[in-house]
């Protein structure tokens, strides 16, 4: 797609592009069913790919999900019209394209490309324990560290599935060879890793901070997650539920040379941040107000941090009160995705679909360039009654971000 294209749809959209919606399958996963797929979709890829249990929201990063991965799977698309008709190109390219025009001069200029993305996951039960990978060690496999956080946002927890509840590192006193004996047991049907590990009951409206390095078991409700553009990860766990986890997983993004190494997999951990005692003091996330509650009310929204802690990603949920027009402003490009009510949002109409089928399109995604959000974005609540409710995910070193 050519510059000049690209160009164009930044300024139909005023600096704000629409994205598609993007779906992912994971094989060891049953979906919760609370993203708005419709019940006919969530195994629309087969039922060898597994169920569609996330959606990737403002994407450069593909998914890898082994052999059968798709083309562009994981990857979000723009909408366009050009000369009367609708175009998609991948975000991908448009940051290519455009660089600093879209993201920033910032970010271009120390990542070379978008380098988050934020996702709905969404399990009826457990994930496994996991880990992702420090920079050091996912340089070895030609990735980037993944630190990431979580948001439970109410509009999509009706229930709270099978398991509500997130292990996350091992209980204080708990040694590296009970850890180390875990790893040697995979094969066992049952390494019982979970045994040595705290497991901390989720809240809709709150959130945590993840760290890479540090062992995670994520729960079954359903969650906003910006992270690090990567998918590094290698499953630690060996059974979950009823569910075998495939050897292969524990191995995953470990060089060859250290393949069968449990020493390794031992390395790759952040031992110190997995055995915190004050792991929920330091990691847990309560909605903080941007500014004073009153101040926003009396303007007409309430604007909260919901993901703050790190460094390398923040987020915020951006409420606009019934029947209320608003300005925004903020330092930093940012995807978003729309989570209640309807309205305006600069040239674009914003909706939040109650269904939504496989490869259908929606108005509920958009990526806002840094030069339109330092502008200020206008924002309209066109319900009486339903407040407009959004989730905005920041790349690192956010401006407008005091950790």
């Amino acid at each position: 797609m050519s510059k000049a294209i690209l160009e164009r749809a930044m300024e139909q959209g005023g600096g704000i592009l629409r994205l598609a919606p993007t779906w992912v399958p994971r094989s060891f996963c049953i979906p919760g069913r609370r993203i708005k797929l419709h019940p006919d979709d969530y195994y629309a890829l087969g039922g060898n790919r597994g169920g569609l249990d996330e959606r990737w929201l403002s994407s450069t990063t593909p998914a890898d999900n082994g052999p059968l991965t798709r083309p562009h799977e994981g990857l979000s698309f723009l909408v366009f019209a050009d000369g009367g008709h609708p175009q998609k190109v991948l975000l991908r390219e448009a940051v290519a394209e455009l660089k600093d025009a879209l993201i920033g001069a910032r970010l271009w200029r120390d990542y070379g490309g978008w380098p988050i993305y934020s996702k709905f996951f969404d399990n009826q039960g457990a994930l496994p324990h996991h880990v992702h990978h420090r920079q050091e060690h996912a340089a070895k496999v030609g990735q980037v560290g993944k630190p990431e956080a979580y948001y439970f946002p109410p509009q999509l927890n009706n229930h709270g599935g099978d398991f509500p509840y997130t292990f996350f590192g091992f209980e204080p006193g708990v040694t590296r060879a009970q850890v180390r004996q875990c790893l040697l047991d995979f094969k066992k049907g049952d390494n019982k890793l979970t045994n040595l590990s705290r497991a901390y009951r989720l809240q809709p409206g709150t959130g945590w901070d993840v760290p890479p390095g540090i062992l995670h078991a994520p729960g079954s409700l359903c969650t906003y997650e910006p992270q690090r553009a990567s998918d590094v990860y290698a499953m630690y766990q060996s059974l979950v539920g009823q569910q075998i986890v495939p050897e292969e997983l524990l191995w995953k993004d470990t060089p060859s040379e250290h393949q069968g190494d449990v020493d390794y997999l031992m390395e790759v951990l952040d031992w110190e941040a997995n055995t915190d005692p004050a792991f929920a003091q330091n990691h847990f996330m309560a909605p903080r107000p941007v500014r004073p509650e009153a101040e926003m009310r009396d303007a007409g929204y309430s604007d909260q941090w919901i993901c703050y802690r790190s460094p390398a990603l923040s987020a915020k949920e951006l409420t606009v009160l019934p029947g209320r027009s608003v300005r925004i402003q903020d330092a930093a490009a940012y995807g978003l995705v729309l989570m209640q009510g309807h309205g305006r949002m600069g040239v674009w109409p914003v909706e939040t679909p109650a269904l939504i089928r496989f490869g259908q399109l929606t108005h509920d995604e958009y990526f806002v360039s840094e030069a339109a959000a330092r502008a200020g974005v206008l924002i309209e609540n066109q319900s009486p009654t339903d407040p407009l409710v959004m989730l905005k995910h920041f790349g690192p070193g956010n401006p407008d971000l005091s950790l």
